[in-house]
């Protein structure tokens, strides 16, 4: 039997031999059984892959206001989708309380809550589906049980422009959790301030700080106060609001641990989650804590107290210096005081941490090494695989420090509003985050929604929704099934990308700084936030092109891990450890590729090391780069880059076109390689694929139907690929059973039959029957305008004097797909597919009664063959569109009364882009 991608591909032209092929795939497992033992096994599991590798789904659940019934129902919705497990994250109320109804909110931690967790930790055990638990409500992490003094920590800036013939100045008033920690006096006033010459004051008597004798002229005093942000947790379910926790300080992470994580897990008795989660690092403004002049001390060997100016200015030459220690120091705290302490918490407990770790604090790459499964998250951005992204900085740690199993919170911005993404939609993102290496998806999310809230019911405020009020939802097994076989498939092997890419850590840290003035610190400090700016935007795109893939790393890493990377390349660095840059420079002697891009590192991070060790640097870097017969390469303009890795290593996979649209990862097995190759493009593709390795032979591996296809040339494979198609490739390097191979063709099969015409429509939501003579979008005409559900679709034709001998391909083909301009410039939330289908915006398809197949990617047709009969044949299409119809038929839900009872929590995201859309089949059917 023939692949479905072959078959989609019109890869088999009807007067093939199709005998060929079924022999060939009838023989090929004891083949491999004889060849290639590994990939017999593997194979094995990919037709039928573990439930571990299933997509997830976040949880939510609003209010918290659950019903046992209704948690069971949507379980077993989940389960019956292929989702194989849940992350439970409890939410803001999205109705109040209603006596007349019984409807109620329970309180977060409640017993009514616990007792809710319990009932669906133990459904979901009973349906084998993982369960991982939020610790916390909303984010970041805090609470009602963290007091002021355990509240997420700020330095706190105050400026007080004197008067003249001033001699003392109050002190700002000093609230529960603050302290004063110095106070400058500077020159100027405004945003002329000359920090260069601030000085500091003595200690304040009485509420007041005295001036130095013959102070004339212009002057401000600036007050540096330990403090809180005051940032309350965002988003939280009743009971569960309250101050965010200080990520610096340990007794607050063990306060919340006791507070929450430990009655969390009551609900779970002897069957732990299988993950505690913690969600990105959110903590804005925060950056301080109670004993953080203590640390820096101790850990940078210098006082930190007479040099704060510099953080909010410059202060001269060792401004950098101050500003990266502070940084570093932040990165430190965070790691030892919030990250480790969880992580140890989360084994005393036996279960695993999940965590996002980025955002602020200040958390590295190498932060990630205090987890057990590191995620990412997508930023719906058609891009985000070709530049810097939090997906890829979770998947290089967990490349880095052997984590294999590597998710990412995927779906989140989807072609927003709510209910507005399809499945094609959800299949292109996948896919990006796939080509970054991700194996596991997080879907964001599932919306708990009770019978009460009507269709489509519960949404979260900004992010897609992808429950069975989806009316397209029937198509959602067809789309988990393949997502499982490529997290599978992605998981087998390690992964081989050959260019390491240096985050310059020291250079953002460098950069830090904080608000002048200021009662609180806008975002804060961040690390990730940092490298778009620092790495440049031309340096991942040109390391791509070249045929090549990468991980990032950083110095921390190298120095734990050493580089087993054949390329290392240093973006822009100028501050860089002499201790890495040493291991780097051995690297590069021992026959390591180090190319340095823009500028030479130059200078030693830190103030108590750049006198000490600056020199060092600058004359590693000559040796390195510039010295006749360096064994490193320096490229001024980062444009060349490209060129530069061509004549230095031979790409990993090379197109015969150039073709920036196409990306691939690439797993390396005992006995060969597997590729993912995917056509991020809404434009079709064809063209060949050679590799740097020779192989023996080659085999597609399909996702969808967990079938197999030979390719006839192992180092030169011809891929003819529809917009947003995948292909997964096994290439052995041993040699298979030789066979003869199926001829491949390219063109269309001529018409047989048109159907455009004489349909019957039953919707199935209104008990409404209706006949189309020519197909168009139902929702062109009024009655059904508003129509959000299932029509099925209904016609027959006959087959007589048509060769049905079998073999012979025959489809049920529905045309072409649209393609949608992209934008330009692409916004920040552009992540869709540009494609739009033919049919809108799903389709089961029957033939005599028989399910043929879905319908909601290209190429948008089903193989019908083995179905049809001489005589006459009956067609049933079922056919599902969004819920945007039928959300554009009525008021938006108005919250008001909500948001006065419990705050100002949310709101609702693009309802301006709330509009019925077209639905149904809308072009030509045909037999071909």
């Amino acid at each position: 039997m023939a692949t479905r991608y072959a078959l989609h591909a019109r890869a088999f032209r009807r007067c093939c031999v199709v005998l060929f092929a079924m022999v060939w795939l009838g023989r090929a497992t004891l083949a491999w059984a004889q060849s290639d033992p590994d990939k017999a096994q593997i194979y094995h599991q990919f037709l039928h892959p573990p439930n571990d590798c299933r997509i997830m789904m976040r949880w939510w659940w609003f209010g918290p206001s659950v019903t046992k019934p209704e948690l069971e129902n949507e379980l077993e919705q989940m389960n019956a989708a292929g989702i194989g497990g849940v992350e439970i994250a409890n939410l803001y109320p999205l109705a109040l309380d209603d006596p007349t109804t019984g409807f109620h909110n329970q309180q977060y931690l409640s017993d009514d809550h616990i007792d809710a967790l319990r009932f669906a930790a133990s459904k979901a055990r009973q349906l084998g589906m993982r369960v991982d638990i939020t610790l916390g409500s909303g984010w970041p992490f805090g609470g009602p049980h963290i007091p002021a003094t355990q509240a997420a920590g700020l330095l706190r800036i105050e400026t007080v422009e004197l008067p003249e013939h001033a001699s003392s100045v109050a002190v700002p008033d000093i609230s529960e959790g603050e302290k004063l920690i110095a106070a400058f006096i500077v020159p100027g006033g405004g945003a002329d301030l000359v920090l260069k010459q601030a000085s500091i004051l003595k200690e304040s008597q009485a509420g007041r700080v005295y001036l130095p004798a013959g102070t004339m002229g212009s002057h401000t005093v600036i007050f540096f106060v330990s403090s809180r942000t005051g940032m309350v947790v965002k988003r939280p379910s009743i009971g569960a609001a309250g101050f965010v926790l200080d990520h610096y300080d340990q007794s607050a992470i063990e306060e919340h641990l006791h507070a929450v994580g430990d009655r969390l897990l009551q609900a779970f008795g002897d069957y732990p989650p299988y993950a505690v989660f913690s969600d990105s690092l959110e903590d804005y403004g925060s950056n301080w804590t109670g004993d953080f002049l203590e640390e820096f001390h101790r850990r940078r060997g210098y006082e930190l107290s007479p040099y704060l100016p510099a953080l909010v200015g410059d202060i001269g030459p060792e401004t950098s210096a101050i500003r990266h220690d502070w940084g570093k120091t932040l990165t430190e705290l965070a790691n030892e005081r919030f990250l480790i302490p969880m992580h140890s918490w989360a084994r005393q407990n036996h279960t695993l941490l999940r965590s996002q770790t980025y955002g602020i604090p200040p958390v590295t790459l190498s932060s990630n090494q205090y987890e057990d499964l590191p995620e990412g998250e997508g930023k719906a951005d058609l891009l985000m695989w070709r530049r810097f992204s939090d997906v890829r900085w979770a998947t290089s740690a967990g490349h880095l420090f052997g984590k294999n199993v590597i998710s990412s919170e995927t779906w989140t911005w989807l072609h927003s509003p709510a209910f507005r993404a399809t499945p094609l939609d959800m299949k292109a993102e996948a896919d990006l985050q796939f080509l970054q290496g991700v194996n596991q998806l997080v879907g964001h999310g599932w919306p708990y929604s009770p019978e009460s809230a009507g269709e489509p019911g519960w949404r979260m405020y900004a992010a897609g929704a992808f429950n069975n009020h989806n009316p397209w939802s029937f198509v959602l097994p067809d789309l988990t099934k393949y997502l499982q076989r490529v997290s599978f498939a992605l998981r087998q092997g390690i992964p081989a990308n050959d260019v390491a890419l240096l985050l310059p850590n020291d250079d953002a840290w460098a950069a830090f700084k904080s608000d002048l003035p200021s009662s609180h610190a806008g975002e804060g400090p961040s690390m990730d936030d940092s490298m778009d700016g620092l790495l440049q935007k031309v340096v991942i795109p040109q390391i791509l092109d070249t045929g090549l893939n990468l991980d990032l790393i950083d110095a921390d890493a190298i120095d734990k891990l050493g580089i087993l990377y054949p390329v290392l390349i240093l973006p822009g660095v100028d501050r860089i450890p002499v201790s890495t840059y040493r291991k780097i420079e051995e690297y590069a002697r021992r026959g390591g590729i180090v190319i340095a891009t823009r500028r030479l590192p130059s200078t030693s991070p830190g103030l108590m090391d750049a006198d000490k060790y600056g020199q060092q640097i600058k004359t590693i870097s000559r040796e390195l780069f510039l010295d006749q017969g360096a064994p490193g390469y320096w490229v001024e303009d980062e444009n060349q880059l490209g060129s530069v890795l061509q004549k230095r290593i031979k790409p990993d996979v090379k197109f015969s076109k150039n073709a920036s649209q196409m990306g691939f990862i690439h797993r390396r097995l005992s006995y060969g390689d597997l590729y993912f190759i995917v056509n991020t493009d809404n434009r079709s593709y064809h063209l060949q694929a050679s590799f740097r390795r020779a192989h023996k032979s080659a085999e597609f591996w399909n996702a969808f139907t967990g079938d197999l296809s030979p390719a006839m040339d192992p180092n030169r494979v011809d891929l003819d690929l529809q917009p947003y198609e995948s292909r997964l490739l096994y290439l052995s390097d041993r040699k298979g059973e030789a066979s003869p191979k199926p001829t491949v063709g390219t063109q269309s099969h001529p018409v047989l039959i048109d159907l455009t015409g004489d349909w019957t429509l039953i919707f199935e939501g209104l008990n409404a029957t209706t006949h189309f003579a020519e197909l168009h979008s139902w929702s062109d005409a009024e009655a059904f305008k508003y129509y959000s559900g299932r029509v099925t679709y209904k016609t027959s034709f006959n087959m007589a004097g048509i060769d049905l001998q079998p073999g012979i391909p025959l489809y049920l083909d529905f045309g072409e797909g649209t393609i949608v301009p992209l934008p330009l410039p692409l916004g920040e939330h552009s992540m869709r597919a540009y494609l739009e289908s033919p049919v809108r915006e799903a389709a089961e398809v029957y033939v005599n009664g028989t399910r043929a197949g879905y319908v909601w990617q290209p190429p948008y047709s089903v193989r019908i063959d083995g179905l049809l009969r001489a005589g006459k044949n009956d067609l049933r299409v079922v056919v599902g569109n969004t819920a945007m119809n039928a959300m554009s038929a009525r008021a938006l839900p108005d919250y008001r009364l909500l948001k006065d009872r419990y705050g100002d929590l949310f709101t609702p995201q693009d309802m301006d882009k709330v509009s019925p859309l077209p639905s149904g089949i809308l072009g030509k059917v045909q037999v071909s």
